[in-house]
Protein backbone atom coordinates (compact mmCIF):
# COMPACT_ATOMS: atom_id res chain seq x y z
CA UNK A 1 0.00 0.00 0.00
CA UNK A 2 1.07 3.55 -0.60
CA UNK A 3 -0.35 6.98 -0.22
CA UNK A 4 0.04 10.21 -2.10
CA UNK A 5 -1.21 13.37 -0.46
CA UNK A 6 -2.79 16.17 -2.44
CA UNK A 7 -2.52 19.43 -0.56
CA UNK A 8 -4.91 22.25 -1.38
CA UNK A 9 -3.23 25.34 0.00
CA UNK A 10 -4.61 28.80 0.75
CA UNK A 11 -1.67 31.22 1.06
CA UNK A 12 -1.60 34.26 3.32
CA UNK A 13 -2.43 36.32 0.20
CA UNK A 14 -5.55 34.18 -0.40
CA UNK A 15 -4.17 32.37 -3.46
CA UNK A 16 -5.08 28.72 -4.01
CA UNK A 17 -2.21 26.37 -4.81
CA UNK A 18 -1.78 22.61 -5.05
CA UNK A 19 1.12 20.49 -3.91
CA UNK A 20 1.93 16.81 -3.47
CA UNK A 21 3.44 14.87 -0.60
CA UNK A 22 3.74 11.50 1.15
CA UNK A 23 2.11 10.03 4.23
CA UNK A 24 5.23 9.04 6.21
CA UNK A 25 3.46 8.24 9.47
CA UNK A 26 -0.24 8.12 10.29
CA UNK A 27 -0.03 11.69 11.58
CA UNK A 28 2.62 13.23 9.26
CA UNK A 29 2.88 14.21 5.60
CA UNK A 30 6.22 15.13 4.01
CA UNK A 31 6.07 17.85 1.35
CA UNK A 32 8.06 20.78 -0.05
CA UNK A 33 8.48 23.75 2.29
CA UNK A 34 7.42 26.15 -0.45
CA UNK A 35 3.97 24.55 -0.09
CA UNK A 36 3.41 26.50 3.14
CA UNK A 37 0.02 28.01 3.86
CA UNK A 38 -3.32 26.97 5.32
CA UNK A 39 -3.89 23.38 4.25
CA UNK A 40 -6.80 21.20 3.30
CA UNK A 41 -5.41 17.72 2.81
CA UNK A 42 -6.87 14.99 0.65
CA UNK A 43 -5.27 11.55 0.96
CA UNK A 44 -5.29 9.32 -2.09
CA UNK A 45 -4.52 5.75 -3.04
CA UNK A 46 -6.47 4.70 -6.10
CA UNK A 47 -9.46 6.64 -4.83
CA UNK A 48 -10.06 9.48 -2.42
CA UNK A 49 -9.67 8.07 1.06
CA UNK A 50 -10.18 10.76 3.68
CA UNK A 51 -9.89 14.46 4.46
CA UNK A 52 -7.81 15.95 7.25
CA UNK A 53 -6.96 19.51 8.23
CA UNK A 54 -3.25 19.63 9.06
CA UNK A 55 -1.18 22.38 10.55
CA UNK A 56 2.28 23.18 9.29
CA UNK A 57 5.19 21.98 11.41
CA UNK A 58 7.20 25.09 12.20
CA UNK A 59 10.67 23.60 11.62
CA UNK A 60 12.07 23.88 8.12
CA UNK A 61 15.34 22.56 6.73
CA UNK A 62 17.99 24.83 5.18
CA UNK A 63 17.77 28.51 4.25
CA UNK A 64 17.31 27.82 0.55
CA UNK A 65 13.58 27.65 -0.18
CA UNK A 66 14.11 25.30 -3.12
CA UNK A 67 15.80 22.64 -1.02
CA UNK A 68 13.57 22.69 2.04
CA UNK A 69 11.19 20.00 3.13
CA UNK A 70 8.26 20.44 5.46
CA UNK A 71 6.62 17.95 7.78
CA UNK A 72 2.92 18.65 8.18
CA UNK A 73 1.25 17.36 11.31
CA UNK A 74 -2.30 16.07 10.83
CA UNK A 75 -4.93 16.94 13.43
CA UNK A 76 -6.22 13.36 13.19
CA UNK A 77 -4.27 10.24 12.31
CA UNK A 78 -4.99 8.74 8.90
CA UNK A 79 -6.73 5.37 8.89
CA UNK A 80 -4.46 2.72 7.39
CA UNK A 81 -6.11 0.13 5.14
CA UNK A 82 -5.07 -2.30 2.42
CA UNK A 83 -5.21 0.63 0.00
CA UNK A 84 -3.74 3.35 2.26
CA UNK A 85 -0.38 3.10 3.94
CA UNK A 86 2.69 5.03 4.85
CA UNK A 87 5.68 5.21 2.54
CA UNK A 88 9.09 4.13 3.78
CA UNK A 89 11.86 6.71 3.66
CA UNK A 90 15.32 5.95 2.26
CA UNK A 91 18.35 5.51 4.52
CA UNK A 92 20.45 8.64 5.00
CA UNK A 93 22.55 9.69 1.98
CA UNK A 94 21.10 7.04 -0.37
CA UNK A 95 21.98 7.93 -3.96
CA UNK A 96 19.73 6.82 -6.80
CA UNK A 97 21.84 6.26 -9.92
CA UNK A 98 21.04 7.95 -13.23
CA UNK A 99 19.15 5.60 -15.52
CA UNK A 100 17.03 4.15 -12.72
CA UNK A 101 13.31 4.08 -13.46
CA UNK A 102 11.06 5.55 -10.78
CA UNK A 103 7.57 7.01 -10.84
CA UNK A 104 5.75 10.15 -9.90
CA UNK A 105 2.11 10.91 -9.31
CA UNK A 106 0.53 14.30 -9.40
CA UNK A 107 -1.79 16.77 -11.04
CA UNK A 108 0.62 18.52 -13.41
CA UNK A 109 0.66 18.93 -17.16
CA UNK A 110 0.60 15.80 -19.30
CA UNK A 111 1.52 17.75 -22.44
CA UNK A 112 3.11 21.13 -23.09
CA UNK A 113 -0.03 22.48 -24.79
CA UNK A 114 -2.48 21.06 -22.24
CA UNK A 115 -3.61 22.55 -18.92
CA UNK A 116 -2.73 20.83 -15.66
CA UNK A 117 -4.67 17.63 -15.06
CA UNK A 118 -7.76 17.73 -12.85
CA UNK A 119 -7.25 14.07 -11.90
CA UNK A 120 -4.21 12.41 -10.40
CA UNK A 121 -1.85 10.96 -13.00
CA UNK A 122 1.00 8.47 -12.58
CA UNK A 123 3.98 8.09 -14.88
CA UNK A 124 7.22 6.12 -14.86
CA UNK A 125 10.27 8.38 -15.26
CA UNK A 126 14.01 7.94 -15.52
CA UNK A 127 16.56 9.53 -13.18
CA UNK A 128 18.75 11.53 -15.57
CA UNK A 129 22.40 12.58 -15.43
CA UNK A 130 23.04 15.54 -13.10
CA UNK A 131 24.40 17.60 -16.00
CA UNK A 132 20.92 17.61 -17.53
CA UNK A 133 19.85 19.99 -14.75
CA UNK A 134 22.90 22.26 -15.02
CA UNK A 135 20.72 25.01 -16.56
CA UNK A 136 19.20 25.42 -13.08
CA UNK A 137 21.76 27.62 -11.29
CA UNK A 138 20.74 26.38 -7.82
CA UNK A 139 20.97 22.65 -8.69
CA UNK A 140 23.20 20.64 -6.30
CA UNK A 141 23.51 16.91 -7.09
CA UNK A 142 24.42 16.11 -3.46
CA UNK A 143 21.12 17.53 -2.22
CA UNK A 144 18.89 17.00 -5.23
CA UNK A 145 17.91 14.58 -8.00
CA UNK A 146 17.53 15.48 -11.67
CA UNK A 147 14.38 13.76 -12.97
CA UNK A 148 12.38 13.89 -16.16
CA UNK A 149 9.58 16.05 -14.54
CA UNK A 150 6.97 15.15 -11.91
CA UNK A 151 5.73 15.80 -8.34
CA UNK A 152 6.49 13.28 -5.58
CA UNK A 153 9.12 10.67 -6.55
CA UNK A 154 9.00 6.96 -5.64
CA UNK A 155 11.65 4.37 -6.50
CA UNK A 156 10.82 0.73 -5.66
CA UNK A 157 8.00 2.00 -3.39
CA UNK A 158 10.39 4.14 -1.32
CA UNK A 159 9.92 7.91 -1.12
CA UNK A 160 13.07 9.36 -2.70
CA UNK A 161 12.23 12.94 -3.64
CA UNK A 162 9.89 15.91 -3.45
CA UNK A 163 9.79 18.29 -6.43
CA UNK A 164 11.75 21.47 -5.74
CA UNK A 165 11.42 23.35 -9.01
CA UNK A 166 10.83 22.83 -12.71
CA UNK A 167 10.23 24.80 -15.87
CA UNK A 168 6.58 25.36 -16.71
CA UNK A 169 6.90 24.03 -20.28
CA UNK A 170 6.68 20.33 -19.24
CA UNK A 171 9.68 19.52 -21.47
CA UNK A 172 12.74 20.09 -19.29
CA UNK A 173 13.70 17.88 -16.34
CA UNK A 174 12.63 18.80 -12.83
CA UNK A 175 14.77 19.08 -9.72
CA UNK A 176 13.70 17.08 -6.66
CA UNK A 177 14.90 17.48 -3.09
CA UNK A 178 16.77 14.29 -2.19
CA UNK A 179 14.89 12.97 0.89
CA UNK A 180 17.79 10.78 2.03
CA UNK A 181 19.95 13.88 2.60
CA UNK A 182 17.42 15.12 5.19
CA UNK A 183 16.63 11.77 6.82
CA UNK A 184 18.19 12.63 10.19
CA UNK A 185 16.20 15.88 10.36
CA UNK A 186 12.96 14.08 9.42
CA UNK A 187 13.59 11.41 12.08
CA UNK A 188 14.26 14.14 14.64
CA UNK A 189 10.93 15.83 13.85
CA UNK A 190 9.05 12.51 14.04
CA UNK A 191 10.74 11.51 17.30
CA UNK A 192 9.75 14.82 18.92
CA UNK A 193 6.13 13.91 18.33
Amino acid sequence: PYIMAYLEIITSQGKELACGGFLIRRDFVLTAAHSAGTFHLVLFSLTRVCNSHPRSHNRKQKDDTWQRLEVITLKEKASLTLAVGTLPLPPQFTFIRPGRMCWVAGWGKTDVKEPASSTRQEVELRIVEPGTCSHFSAFDHNLQLCVDMGGALLCAKVAQGIVSYEKSNAKLPAVFTRISHYRLWIDEVLNEN
